[in-house]
């Protein structure tokens, strides 16, 4: 089991005490205020009874996206909602990227835009998530 302490050193706390992304092999890219890259190579493991990534694993990856632009701030911020598009299908070797940006925010909600794409550019899925700031401090 992949410890989430040594794959996030470094990172905010919440992707330190994140066991599933680390349990997925999510690599942030970037990390900036309001927008975030996370990639994962997709493993054998991750894929359908048709070989071709199973669609709850691009979500994953998406949603860790969408909580990394989210929390930029000194308040948590969680999902209020999420819905995905897949466009096309991936295979295991593949490498996926999330690529999330916010779009606008509004008192405590937030809209933020996630593309998932493969190693090549192509768009494979399209996520929209909808946050909401909540009054607790993160961890740490």
């Amino acid at each position: 089991m992949i410890d989430p302490a040594e794959h996030f050193a470094g990172q905010r706390s919440m992707l330190r005490h994140d066991r599933a992304s680390a349990a997925l092999g999510m690599v942030v890219e970037r990390d900036e205020p309001g927008e975030a890259v996370v990639s994962m190579r997709v493993r054998d493991d991750m894929t359908n009874g048709f070989g071709i990534t199973h669609g709850g694993m691009v979500f994953a990856l998406a949603d860790t996206a969408f909580a990394m632009a989210c929390n930029d701030g000194d308040e948590v911020v969680v999902a209020a909602g999420a819905d995905i598009s897949f466009l096309a299908a991936t295979r295991a070797g593949q490498v996926l990227t999330a690529h999330a940006r916010r779009r606008a925010t509004s008192g405590r909600t937030g809209i933020f835009d996630v593309t998932v794409t493969d190693e090549r550019g192509q768009v494979v899925a399209e996520f929209r998530g909808r946050s909401l700031t909540t009054r607790r401090m993160p961890p740490d």
